[in-house]
């Protein structure tokens, strides 16, 4: 795998801003190692990854284990890799390459990651599919849409 270096949030702002499109070989980003919560890691070794796209999107991998959750209100495409996500009181699906997910906010999941699992991603905070609603704008969050 190549190592694509990405630009600052900042000069990928101004990128987006002058030419209106940017593009990235999402297989071969060079993602930014992630401290996951050791209360998190239910079983294996599990090591996270990402790159920060602004505005609530990225890139973000996960390696073989098993660990919990509290999700935001998040859209993902599956790149690479397979997992099973538990939803604590509710239902459980397989992911995995080219499958489209959405996780509700608040939702408590354990995910079951079987192979290295990469996925694009597009969340947003609390409240904003509210404000998005009255103000008929899409949501942009700002935070960094990173599962926890």
């Amino acid at each position: 795998m190549s190592d694509v270096l990405m630009p600052t949030l900042e000069d990928l702002g101004r990128m987006i801003a002058t030419a209106g499109a940017f593009a990235v070989p999402v297989h071969d980003v060079r993602l930014t190692p992630d401290e996951l919560d050791p209360e998190q890691i239910v079983a294996g070794d599990p090591a996270t990854s990402s790159l920060e796209l602004g505005d609530g999107r990225g890139i973000w991998e996960i390696t073989p284990g098993v660990v919990t959750d509290v999700e935001t209100d998040e859209i993902f495409v599956v790149l690479s890799g397979r997992a099973t996500i538990a939803v604590e009181g509710g239902t459980t699906i397989e992911v995995g390459p080219g499958d489209v997910c959405l996780l509700a906010e608040g939702a408590r999941t354990t995910w079951i990651v079987h192979e290295t699992l990469r996925k694009v991603y597009q969340s947003r905070q609390s409240g904003q599919s509210e404000q998005s609603e009255q103000s008929g704008q899409p949501g942009n969050s700002g935070q960094s849409g990173r599962p926890r």
